[in-house]
C-alpha cells in the first residue's frame, strides 16, 4: 500500500457538549464502529479507532469499497448495520466474532454500509491540512458515483436543521448531532469536533453488583426493568463512582446480599440457554470462547433483593437495553420495584434510515 496518508493514524475525536454550537457543519452522530479505511487499488485496510483492522470482520464490505470508492483514498467514517428502517448496533457488535464461519454467514444475511463523513486523502494528495469545508467538497465529488453500500453523510450548515435532525433522526437509530469547525484541518487524536448527545432518566431496580476491580466496594450497580410478563431483565450498569462512594455502596447494600440466589430474578444467568429468552447479566460473551471458567470470573456479581431503586441518566435504548453506561441520579424510595418497567422510556418517533440516506442524503444547507 502505498497512500499519503498510511496506517496507523488515529481519528480526530469530539468532546461533548449541552447544546448545538453555532456557525458549524453538522451531521448526524451515526451509532456503529468508527473506521477510516484506506484503499490503494485493491488493497483495502479499515482500521478501528485504536487502530486495530475490522477487515476480516467485514468481508462483504471490502467488495463494497474497491466497487465504490476512487481507486486511490483515505475517508473516515461508521461501518452500520441498517434495515428495517432503522440502525442495529447489537446485530452490529455480533460480526466481532472469532470464527470466519459465522462472520461469513452473518455478512451474507445482513451487510453492513459504510457512511463516509471526511475525506483524508485522495490520488497521491495528503487533505489532512485543508479546512473542513474543503475536505467536504472533496468528498462529495469523490461520492458522487458511491452506493449503494458506501453512503456520504448528510451535512448541513444551518443550525436550525440540524436541532430538527437532533429529534428526528433518533427515531433512526442515530444518537445525536456532530458539529465541526469549518475551518478546521483534521487532526488525528485530536478532540477537535463536539458533540451532543440525547439525555433521559428512568427508574431502575437494582438487582445486583459487580465489585470494583481493586476490590474495593461496588464496581458497578445491576440495573433491570420489567417487561409486559412480569419479568425483570436486565437492561445495563450504573458505574463511575468514586472510591469513597464505592466503599460507601458496598455497606449500604451488604443488608440486601443474597445468601443462596436461588430465588433471584437472574439465578440462571450461568446457563447460556437461560439468555436465549431473557436478558441477564454475565451473558456468554464472543470474547471468552464460552469457556465457562473464565466467563464466570470475568463476569461474576452480587445478588442482591430486587427492592431498591434508582434514578439514572441515559442517552438511548438499543433494543431493550441502555446502550451505554448510564450514570446514577438518586435514590427513589418513593418508587416500588414493580413500577420500574419500558413504559415509562421515552420512545422516540420512527424515522426511516433509507429516506436519510436516499440519494446521497439530505442535501447541504
Amino acid at each position: 500500500m502505498d497512500l499519503p496518508v498510511l496506517p496507523p493514524l488515529a481519528p480526530m475525536l469530539a468532546k461533548a457538549v449541552a447544546e448545538i454550537p453555532a456557525g458549524m457543519h453538522y451531521e448526524a452522530k451515526w451509532d456503529g464502529f468508527r473506521a477510516i479505511v484506506f484503499r490503494d487499488g485493491d488493497e483495502v485496510e479499515v482500521a478501528s479507532r485504536t487502530g486495530k483492522s475490522l477487515a476480516r470482520y467485514f468481508p462483504e464490505l471490502l467488495d463494497a469499497l474497491r466497487a465504490e470508492l476512487p481507486p486511490r483514498c483515505v475517508l473516515d467514517g461508521e461501518i452500520v448495520l441498517a434495515h428495517d428502517g432503522r440502525l442495529h448496533f447489537e446485530e452490529l457488535q455480533e460480526r466481532i466474532h472469532p470464527a470466519a464461519s459465522r462472520v461469513r454467514k452473518l455478512a451474507a444475511e445482513k451487510p453492513v454500509s459504510f457512511i463516509a463523513f471526511d475525506l483524508l486523502a485522495l490520488a497521491d494528495r495528503s487533505l489532512l491540512a485543508l479546512p473542513l469545508a474543503e475536505r467536504r467538497t472533496a468528498l462529495t465529488r469523490a461520492l458522487a458515483g458511491a452506493g449503494p453500500w458506501v453512503h456520504l453523510a448528510p451535512a448541513t450548515t444551518d443550525r436550525e436543521l440540524a436541532r430538527q435532525w437532533f429529534t428526528r433522526f433518533e427515531g433512526a437509530g442515530l444518537d445525536g448531532i456532530m458539529a465541526k469547525p469549518l475551518d478546521a484541518p483534521y487532526r488525528p487524536g485530536i478532540r477537535s469536533m463536539f458533540k451532543i448527545k440525547h439525555g433521559r432518566t428512568a427508574d431502575c431496580v437494582v438487582a445486583g453488583y459487580r465489585e470494583h476491580k481493586d476490590g474495593q466496594g461496588v464496581g458497578s450497580l445491576l440495573l433491570g426493568l420489567y417487561d409486559a410478563a412480569g419479568v425483570l431483565q436486565h437492561v445495563g450498569v450504573c458505574s463511575s463512582f468514586t472510591a469513597a462512594r464505592r466503599r460507601q455502596l458496598a455497606e449500604e447494600l451488604a443488608p440486601l446480599r443474597l445468601a443462596d440466589a436461588s430465588a433471584h430474578p437472574w439465578a440462571a444467568w450461568t446457563e447460556e440457554s437461560a439468555h436465549e429468552a431473557n436478558r441477564m447479566p454475565g451473558a456468554p460473551s464472543r470474547w471468552s470462547g464460552g469457556k465457562d471458567g473464565e466467563r464466570a470470573k470475568s463476569a461474576a456479581w452480587v445478588a442482591l433483593r430486587p427492592e431498591l431503586v434508582c434514578e439514572v441518566a441515559y442517552d438511548h435504548m438499543e433494543g431493550t437495553r441502555f446502550r451505554h453506561t448510564t450514570r446514577f441520579q438518586r435514590w427513589r424510595p418513593d418508587r416500588s420495584p414493580r413500577s420500574c418497567d419500558y413504559g415509562q422510556l421515552e420512545e422516540p418517533v420512527g424515522y426511516d434510515l433509507a429516506q436519510l440516506l436516499a440519494d446521497g442524503g439530505a442535501p447541504e444547507h
